[in-house]
């Protein structure tokens, strides 16, 4: 039976690698799909991969009726035997809703593939629509590491080297980019909390000091001090003084 599969992880976990291979496989056998993604790395209409894969792709932007387009392409003869989706995050909740239908209407597997999550930790409403759609759930065997050395889990966002937690939910960046752009770090839950980053757990490492800090709690998305930590650097405010094994470089 056809399926809506939705692969999901953090970023940096080979999610378009995986979109590239499951394409590869099928069109070695002689099958033939449709490509779609948004707002990819490598630009409009394009399917990359940091590994430097590429391919084409038709860029699913606003608008669009996915289920529309691929009808339209059967109806002039082509073949489609599979849809593959890279950055189905940012697909509109509708848009979703016409994946389901290939499935169900066209007989056609959907293989999806993005983020659950954003910087804030909030889902995606095209992720959340997949969760509640998708006939199965996978998540990437291919573990993001958080600088720790963890398992990364959450998706943070950086402007000019520091964590933010405010901002449009929309921003498209990417891993090791310069540190003044926008750019993305994938961290472990604890390190997400208290906002350290690897640049953050450089600094604070480097210090001779140990750095005392107010005590109080905090969540995802609180407001913190970043008060007497270098670098803008904020440590968790569960703790009275910042601990050094936990920002070893």
């Amino acid at each position: 039976m056809p399926e809506l599969v939705f692969f999901s992880g953090t970023m940096d976990c080979g999610k378009s690698t995986l979109a590239l291979q499951i394409g590869h496989n099928r069109s070695a056998r002689g099958l033939q799909g449709v490509i779609f993604t948004r707002d990819d790395r490598a630009g409009e209409g394009k399917l990359s991969s940091r590994l430097g894969l590429v391919t084409e792709a038709v860029e699913a932007g606003p608008g669009r009726d996915l289920y529309g387009y691929v009808v339209e392409q059967l109806s002039r003869g082509g073949k489609v035997d599979y849809v593959i989706v890279d950055e189905a995050q940012f697909l509109a909740p509708e848009q979703i809703d016409q994946l389901a239908r290939i499935v169900d209407d066209l007989d056609l597997d959907v293989f999806a593939f993005g983020i659950t999550t954003d910087f804030r930790t909030r889902l995606f409403p095209g992720s959340q629509r997949l969760i509640e759609l998708a006939d199965r759930l996978e998540t990437l065997q291919v573990e993001a590491m958080c600088w720790c050395g963890a398992r990364a889990t959450h998706n943070a966002r950086t402007v000019g080297g520091e964590m933010v937690v405010e901002g449009e939910q929309v921003v498209v960046g990417d891993v090791n980019r310069p540190t003044e752009d926008v750019g993305y770090e994938v961290l472990c839950r604890r390190h997400h909390r208290r906002r350290m980053t690897s640049a953050a757990a450089r600094a604070v490492a480097l210090s001779p000091d140990v750095l005392p800090v107010a005590s109080g709690d905090v969540g995802f998305g609180d407001g913190v001090s970043s008060k007497g930590l270098p670098g803008g650097a904020t440590e968790c405010l569960e703790a009275d003084v910042v601990e050094v094994d936990d920002v070893a470089a």
